[in-house]
């Protein structure tokens, strides 16, 4: 039934240029979409939501290109992950990375509780990593959803997935949890 509602506001938006329509998709996704960024930005929230808005943008400015293969979410949560990606070259031709995401980090630092934690221990991981991860356990995509999303076969996924959580238990162990 999720799916039919998304198809119908996509085609309101398409066939009537309904703004509304579109409004309610992003009211839908706005949270999982900037949660996912805040991830992948190790906690960044500045940074995820500009991210977002990135993604909102291009999803509307090509939603003409949405041909239902896979399910809304999947076909934005494909641009999310290609606008993110498009970042971390930008910031490659630019800057370090190592040195935005430690900056990403320490504007994280007044809050040290759990959520501090678990970014860090998604910093130690590959971006890929981080992607599969963030996608199946933080936003509970299946397999084969992130494997539609970052284009890897689901085996891939599986492999980054279980690399990602060994690494995360590793850090978290070394810094006081699970004793």
């Amino acid at each position: 039934m999720e799916q039919l509602s998304d198809i119908a506001l996509v085609t309101q938006v398409l066939l009537t240029h309904n703004n509304r329509a579109f409004d309610k998709l992003v009211k839908k996704y706005q949270s999982p979409i900037r949660r996912f960024f805040l991830n992948q930005t190790c906690g960044d929230k500045a940074l995820s939501d500009d991210l977002a808005q990135d993604t909102f943008l291009k999803a509307y400015t090509n939603l003409a290109s949405f041909r239902n293969l896979a399910s809304f979410s999947t076909w934005l949560y494909r641009i999310a992950y290609n606008v993110f990606y498009d970042y971390l070259r930008s910031v490659k031709e630019t800057d370090d990375l190592d040195n935005v995401q430690v900056a990403a980090l320490t504007s994280e630092q007044d809050d040290y509780g759990q959520r501090s934690d678990i970014h860090q221990a998604l910093h130690t991981l590959k971006d890929i990593e981080r992607t599969c991860i963030t996608l199946f356990y933080m936003e509970e995509l299946s397999i084969d959803k992130i494997s539609s999303i970052t284009g890897c076969p689901t085996g891939t996924v599986k492999s980054h997935l279980s690399r990602g959580k060994e690494k995360m238990a590793k850090y978290l162990k070394q810094n006081g949890y699970g004793r």
